[in-house]
């Protein structure tokens, strides 16, 4: 009876989180909805590179080719040792408006995507600010667009959801998953809303006034943060700035990894440090990720009585609607998600043991001890 009760009892959450979830995300409105502006303020966009010779030049090519006029590009290249220089001085004397910033060593206590923001913000002077990756590709009409909808709510930070697909169907579907736990963790819907928990940050777009990065104290109070897009949107939310988000689909994308074991190697390196590197907090999080994801299905289907098959199947359906409703994603990504809680209850517990094991985390190629990461955990 135990295991008929719990049957029931996560049926019931599972199926009111994807209602909860449809609800909040049915607030976001889309950025290719929104309407162009002509004559928009000064920005300078913002791109921390480092080795990225594989996908620089198609986002490049994007970023060079917006109609917004008003702009100037600022690429800072940290510390490359590919043939990223080479491809950066092509556009450079190509596209008269980016500025090439280079970084040869990196100050102690940063980490170089961190430093290397910040270096660009330093070479900047407009009046917004856009940090994006060297591997976004952007619609001509994404910033004229995110620009007028800033502008015509008197928002001083705007992050757009970027449109991420890869060419791997499996990854895909573990993403779709991800994205799940990523929304219920900060809440997104609930950025423009003060008072309310739920903020919204993305290394792919975070745009924001000068005036707001200089007040939260710029990427100087995180500079040991590995998960820094999260912790600016969290910075700007604590401050009680004026925050929202929108979907890129069609107008911001990516491709963020290309396979499965790519994604797990890549996420590793900061998993532990959104559980702000706290062991009691990785057990928890891996115990409730197997509990609430991995094993409610399959256990129901395979040792459940008939009518708990029946809401097991119950169960699979919302989650398939939920897949439905929610583009880019397919129907079929429902049938995944034990498998992809199981992906990331391992990838959150590797990184904890592995990072435990080595004392500190390795990031570009530079080592950060634990105890230095843990005392800047706090915004």
């Amino acid at each position: 009876m135990i295991f008929v009760y719990c049957c029931i009892i996560i049926s019931l959450i599972t199926i009111g989180v994807n209602v909860y979830l449809l609800a909040g995300l049915s607030q976001i409105k889309r950025l290719n909805a929104q309407p162009l502006m002509q004559n928009g303020p000064s920005l300078d966009i913002i791109i921390a590179v480092r080795n990225e010779e594989n996908d620089l030049e198609k986002a490049l090519q994007s970023v060079c080719n917006i109609h917004y006029k008003n702009c100037r590009i600022i690429v800072v290249n940290d510390r490359s040792t590919d043939g990223t220089a080479g491809i950066l001085a092509r556009f450079a004397r190509q596209f008269p408006q980016i500025k090439i910033v280079t970084i040869s060593t990196l100050p102690d206590e940063w980490l170089g995507k961190n430093n290397a923001l910040y270096q660009g913000y330093l070479n900047s002077d407009a009046e917004w600010m856009l940090f994006t990756d060297a591997d976004v590709v952007f619609h001509p009409d994404a910033l004229n667009k995110a620009l007028d909808y800033a502008l015509n709510n008197q928002l001083d930070h705007l992050t757009v959801l970027p449109e991420i697909a890869s060419r791997s169907s499996l990854l895909n579907s573990v993403l779709a998953t991800f994205s799940v736990m990523l929304c219920l963790h900060i809440k997104p819907w609930n950025a423009r809303k003060p008072g309310l928990k739920g903020y919204a940050g993305v290394g792919a777009f975070n745009l924001l006034r000068r005036d707001v990065y200089e007040k939260i104290g710029t990427h100087a109070v995180i500079k040991l943060r590995p998960d820094d897009d999260l912790q600016l949107g969290l910075a700007i939310k604590k401050a009680g700035l004026r925050q929202d988000v929108l979907f890129g689909i069609g107008c911001v994308s990516l491709e963020w990894y290309r396979s499965l074991k790519e994604f797990g190697n890549g996420v590793t390196k900061n998993s532990f440090s959104v559980l702000d590197y706290s062991l009691p907090k990785v057990i928890f999080s891996v115990i409730s990720i197997m509990v609430s994801i991995t094993l409610p299905m399959p256990l129901m289907f395979i040792f459940g009585p008939g009518y708990i098959r029946e809401i097991a199947t119950v169960v699979l359906s919302s989650h398939i609607v939920y897949m439905i409703a929610t583009p880019p994603n397919k129907w079929w990504y429902a049938l995944m998600i034990p498998f992809a809680g199981l992906c990331m209850a391992w990838i959150i517990l590797r990184a904890a043991i592995r990072n435990t094991r080595q004392g500190g985390i390795y990031w570009r190629d530079s080592f950060y001890s634990l105890d230095m990461l843990k005392g800047k955990t706090e915004v």
